[in-house]
């Protein structure tokens, strides 16, 4: 099949190379004219890993990025709030890692992958069609493309969403963020991956190799919100937390502090109208309280990639993708936000009850809890 992938994201690229690797004919559009993905890091937990491993780019990913041994939740003092996870052990139950990188590097594999003469840059797709022989994608300055199979992989605010579905905006969860990579070498030595949880505030880090660590924070506020110096307010807001904390903020450079509020959508049962399927965040978009982003959209891109190949009749082929993804992707999407919900709490003697109930929990629940959502 000719199969158009409108977004040049994780899942839209990893889509590209399993398709390639299956005999179809894969073309990326992407609207900026250069690949040069917004973020910082993210984590790559087995169920990804496990799909790149089948696509041969599990060690040049794992070369990218570090492979994550220990995970943690403490709380602003540094006190655990529960058991601390061997991930190394978790994930060999699964065959794969737990890794951690930098975005643009995962994209540098992924495109590597794809080959420069799969991609249209500077393609913002503005109109898509669909009818029973086809689909097309027409484009801000005129060219048209068309496919079998056109693919929204293009984010939270989806323009072939709004072909497919039309159901208005995300939803702003109430909780803002900010992201960053220390300068390389910079930052303290981190020997596990922690999420730190406060009242209305949490701070996460992780080491993501080439001397760089990759942090989040997270908290309460109004939509739309801005800094005059973010810099200066993460260590305004932070002050008092536990190291590293302000070892790491300080080892960041301020141009390098990425803001975004924090939004999903209710979950749908339909992804797909005749020709044309969403992926990704396109679909199912979810807050990053699992860190699972990625991970999904790596399983839409698996999935799809093989019932293409498998059925002889692409629409019914998505109906399939539908079946087999939908149930699993909205539930961590409802997964996500019952966890940010409670980690965002405020009231001091909801957070005493949070964290006691918290350090109680055994530890194999814990595991279970991890296990669960790896399990394809």
């Amino acid at each position: 099949m000719h199969v158009l992938i409108v977004g040049g994201g994780i899942g839209g690229l990893t889509l590209a190379v399993a398709l390639a690797q299956q005999g179809h004919v894969a073309r990326v559009l992407e609207r900026s004219r250069t690949l040069a993905p917004a973020g910082a890091g993210l984590a790559l937990q087995p169920n990804a890993m496990t799909v790149l491993a089948a696509l041969g780019l599990a060690d040049a990913t794992i070369a990218a990025g570090q492979e994550v041994a220990r995970a943690a939740i403490l709380d602003r003092d540094g006190r655990a709030l529960g058991a601390e996870l061997d991930m190394t052990s978790l994930g060999a139950r699964f065959g794969a890692p737990v890794v951690a990188i930098h975005r643009a590097r995962l994209h540098g594999v992924l495109r590597d992958a794809v080959g420069d003469a799969a991609l249209t840059l500077g393609a913002e797709v503005v109109h898509v069609e669909s009818s029973e022989s086809g689909a097309t994608a027409r484009c801000q300055d005129g060219q048209r493309f068309d496919a079998d199979i056109l693919v929204g992989a293009d984010g939270l605010r989806s323009t072939i969403r709004r072909h497919v579905l039309d159901d208005g905006e995300p939803i702003y969860s109430g909780y803002t963020s900010w992201r960053g990579v220390t300068r390389s070498g910079a930052g303290p030595g981190l020997r596990r991956m922690t999420e730190s949880w406060g009242a209305g505030e949490r701070f996460g880090m992780v080491a993501i190799g080439h001397g760089e660590i990759y942090w989040f924070a997270v908290a309460d506020a109004p939509q739309g919100a801005s800094d005059r110096d973010a810099h200066a307010e993460l260590l305004r807001r932070f002050a008092g937390w536990h190291e590293p904390v302000r070892a790491v903020l300080e080892a960041t450079d301020p141009d390098r502090i990425i803001r975004t509020d924090i939004s999903d959508r209710n979950p749908v049962t339909r992804w797909h109208s005749g020709r044309v399927v969403l992926l990704g965040d396109a679909a199912h978009p979810m807050t990053p309280n699992l860190g699972q982003g990625a991970c999904q959209a790596i399983e839409d891109a698996a999935v799809l990639a093989v019932e293409l190949s498998q059925a002889t009749d692409g629409p019914q082929a998505l109906v399939n993708y539908e079946r087999r993804r939908v149930a699993r992707a909205n539930a961590v999407v409802m997964r996500a936000r019952r966890l940010g919900q409670i980690a965002q709490w405020q009231h001091p003697i909801a957070v005493r009850v949070r964290n006691t109930l918290m350090r109680i929990t055994p530890p194999a629940a814990a595991e279970k809890h991890v296990r669960d959502l790896w399990r394809v």
